[in-house]
């Protein structure tokens, strides 16, 4: 793996753990962004692998995998879709009470374990 795409990898891992610590420590929103991040850099990292050129600025993951030509399984691409979506929500939070409300500690922990598993999964394709 080149370098630079090596780098994005390592960020991806990075970012999976400190989603882990955020979750253990019910900084659920927190957890959720970094879960995001993670696959980010992932594809990424996958994108910079393939074209040997820095990847688009974006946060949207489904985007990502279309650029580079990701094979998904449905699963995957549903996953995706909703991992982008939520994250707008921890971007920019409306109002943050009801956002704590809304990510409890069960969806939090299934997301964070989908993500780990999409991020395994990006790991096996580079």
């Amino acid at each position: 793996m080149k370098k630079k795409s090596l780098e994005w990898f390592k960020q991806a891992n990075y970012d999976i753990k400190s989603a882990r610590v955020m979750f253990e420590n019910k900084q659920y929103i927190h957890c959720v962004f970094m879960c995001h991040l993670a696959l980010e850099k992932a594809l990424k990292g996958l994108f910079v692998q393939r074209f040997d050129e820095m990847p688009p600025r974006t946060h949207n993951l489904i985007f990502l995998s279309e650029k580079i030509k990701l094979e998904r399984t449905n699963d995957i691409s549903d996953f995706l879709f909703t991992l982008t979506g939520v994250s707008v929500q921890t971007r920019y939070p409306d109002e943050l009470q009801n956002l704590r409300k809304s990510y409890n500690k069960a969806k939090t922990k299934a997301l964070l374990e989908k993500s780990t598993e999409a991020l395994k999964w990006l790991k096996a394709r580079s």
